[in-house]
């Protein structure tokens, strides 16, 4: 597992606590129910505090997967 998708781990487990590690990985929010407008600012939040970054709050519906998220904290944290 690369840095960033480990790191991403552990943002969604400080906000999603009741998934398992294990899961995390293939969650969205239509696959967990406490993934609502509150926890994805919160998510947001930790983000951008864990990789020091300022995340587009405009494409934040647009991040609605675990995979969604990490690949834009990629092209903010490694830009092309």
């Amino acid at each position: 597992m690369d840095e960033i998708r480990s790191r991403m781990v552990k943002c969604f487990e400080l906000v999603f606590p009741d998934v398992p590690e294990a899961q995390i990985p293939a969650i969205s929010q239509a696959t967990v129910a406490a993934w609502d407008s509150v926890a994805a600012i919160t998510l947001i939040n930790v983000v951008e505090d864990e990789f020091q970054i300022q995340m587009d709050l405009d494409k934040l519906a647009d991040l609605n997967t675990f995979e969604l998220v990490c690949d834009y904290v990629r092209t903010v944290v490694q830009p092309a």
